[in-house]
């Protein structure tokens, strides 16, 4: 029987499981639907996937290189609890070595990738949402694959960056995506930081003025307000801020020192951006015995 988009469709609705587990179990059943919904349940794929509207907020920040070629990838789940659990930490090393063999840089493409048991990375996932009874995803991928210097940093599994220079070593390489981990600079230069920003920081600083400043003649006054924009500018950069290896120097001061220019730097943190679920337990007990 052909497997038809409607029928993954319908299996996937009666199910709450994900698509590619809908799909191989029509496969595996002929087609029957009624035979692959059950085939899922005793799979344990079906009770995973009604797991999938839970919040994951914690997880891990995973790594993989070889050379130039580099990638992370964020799995994250429901409590950091599971985050430390030997078998998610396997799960998410795994995930980012098949990144890295599959030359993945989107979530689909990683999704489809294979492990070396064969599953793809979204079958070993639903495997372990069962096997670990938290919700699980695989949110982000970044790659970098490059002929020049190339370092990959993950700090305590939560912070996770990649770091492209052309010149320099390896080991000053690192020391940069330690410092873009630690000081997390939205740009590189200051080439780089969009003109509206500028803008607006300069409105801002005008108004901050005493109206004895804003008297003075206007090249003295440009000059206080460059000064001011370059300070923030600076701050906002990578090149601008004081190296967390040498605070005495500017990261600019020490790429250049070394004959060195940082192309680029990506930079993830578990959990950025989802709005975690503040869970009150006394609240909920004590709720559920006036019930």
């Amino acid at each position: 029987m052909e497997i038809t988009a409607s029928l993954v469709k319908e299996l996937r609705e009666r199910t709450g499981a994900g698509m590619m587990e809908c799909k191989k179990a029509l496969a595996e059943n002929g087609g029957n639907i009624d035979a692959a919904g059950e085939w899922l349940r005793k799979s344990g794929l079906a009770k995973a996937d009604k797991k999938a509207d839970r919040v994951t907020a914690e997880g891990r920040i995973a790594v993989a290189q070889n050379g130039g070629k580099a990638v992370l990838a964020e799995i994250n789940s429901e409590t950091d609890f599971v985050a430390k659990d030997v078998n998610f930490i396997a799960f998410t090393d795994a995930v980012a070595a098949a990144a890295l063999a599959a030359g993945a840089t989107d979530i689909e493409s990683l999704k489809s990738a294979k492990l070396p048991s064969g599953e793809t990375v979204e079958e070993a996932r639903a495997a372990a949402i069962s096997k670990l009874g938290e919700n699980m995803q695989v949110r982000r991928v970044v790659a970098i694959d490059s002929a020049h210097n190339v370092a990959a940093y993950v700090h305590g599994g939560k912070i996770g960056v990649l770091v492209e220079i052309s010149g320099g070593d390896a080991e000053l390489a690192r020391g940069i995506a330690m410092h873009v981990a630690a000081m997390n600079p939205p740009h590189n230069k200051a080439a780089d930081v969009p003109a509206e920003f500028v803008a607006k920081e300069k409105e801002i600083e005008l108004a901050k003025m005493s109206e004895k400043d804003k008297a003075k003649p206007a090249e003295i006054l440009e000059k206080i307000i460059s000064g001011k924009i370059n300070k923030i500018v600076n701050e906002v950069t990578l090149y601008g801020q004081p190296y967390v290896l040498d605070s005495d120097k500017t990261v600019e001061q020490v790429v250049k020192a070394a004959g060195a220019d940082v192309i680029g730097f990506q930079r993830l943190v578990v959990g950025e951006g989802i709005e975690k679920v503040v869970e009150d337990y006394a609240a909920e007990v004590a709720k559920a015995m006036q019930v």
